[in-house]
């Protein structure tokens, strides 16, 4: 089963499913962006929203993630928390964007502190991005702007695996995960997030690894990160880096989510290594895998209520 949905970006506010919240009981994920580090106006920097009982969790914060949360409906300043997998600039660079335009009343008006999870290093993150604007904040507070209580970050920085955020019967949980062969990246982690018995699962930047298969058999969806070109002896060590899809097939069916979905997807380099269509990204997947897949776009949605997972884009 292969799901698949075009986006062109332009999506009105107003018409996409995650304007609103998910009825009690349901989750809701959207792909904010869904890209490598190059620079694409079709794949916007890796993030995900999920959605559960009013709360909206933001998973990384890639180039353009505020800019798809608009197109989504959700205002930023009505973001709960963000939560990292990893530090490297694809997964950050929008991260203040995100944070300066929610505590901007007309941008939504956050009340209270950003708050920002993440493995050890998220605090340096945070306070680094304060430093950094020290001199927007002054001046806004200063015209009264905005809110000086709206401008801090508040960082929650965890050194182990376990349970990271626990509010209103939703649970957030990071699990270390291997970026690279040598463990030479890190921290990296990814992220299950659990509600009403409903679940999901963000891999991270991340090598076939034993913790995406523990934390994510049965859950409801599975997102994962996957890498491939035409060539596949092209560039090695970006295979080294990630995942193919070959190997995500594998992990797909030890895990068996009700839907597994592709984001993250490293797929050629403009001008210098040819991709692949998405149609042979799930070809090789099948070699190894015959369940419910879907190549992600950015904006794509999908519905977690009773014991279906739908595409609602």
């Amino acid at each position: 089963m292969q799901e698949t949905a075009e986006s062109d970006g332009s999506a009105s506010d107003s018409a996409h499913p995650a304007a609103d919240a998910p009825a009690e009981g349901e989750m809701r994920v959207t792909l904010l962006g869904t890209g490598s580090p190059v620079p694409s106006t079709e794949r916007y920097g890796m993030s995900t929203l999920v959605q559960a009982n009013g709360l909206n969790l933001v998973f990384d914060a890639g180039r353009g993630a505020t800019v798809r949360l608009t197109q989504a409906g959700v205002p930023v300043g009505q973001v709960d928390a963000v939560f990292l997998t990893h530090f490297h600039s694809d997964h950050i660079n929008g991260l203040s964007d995100l944070w300066m335009s929610s505590y901007v009343p007309a941008l939504g008006g956050r009340e209270g502190a950003f708050q920002l999870y993440g493995p050890v290093g998220v605090r340096n993150i945070g306070d680094g991005m304060q430093s950094t604007y020290r001199n927007d904040i002054d001046v806004r507070v200063a015209d009264k702007e905005v809110d000086p209580a709206t401008t801090p970050i508040e960082s929650h920085e965890f050194a182990e695996d376990g349970v990271v955020f626990d509010q209103d019967g939703v649970t957030v949980t990071m699990f270390t995960v291997e970026h690279d062969p040598v463990g030479a990246i890190q921290p990296a982690v990814g992220y299950r997030v659990d509600y009403a018995g409903k679940s999901v699962l963000i891999s991270g930047d991340t090598v076939p690894t034993e913790n995406v298969l523990k934390f994510g058999e049965g859950v409801d969806v599975l997102v994962h990160e996957v890498a491939d070109f035409e060539d596949p002896s092209a560039l090695p060590s970006v295979y080294a880096h990630h995942t193919n899809p070959q190997q995500a097939g594998d992990i797909f069916e030890q895990t068996q989510p009700k839907m597994a979905v592709y984001s993250h997807i490293v797929n050629g380099i403009p001008g210098r290594v040819p991709g692949i269509s998405d149609e042979m990204l799930v070809e090789r997947t099948r070699e190894n895998y015959d369940g419910p897949l879907t190549v992600g776009t950015d904006l794509m949605t999908f519905l977690i209520t009773g014991d279906e997972v739908r595409v609602d884009s």
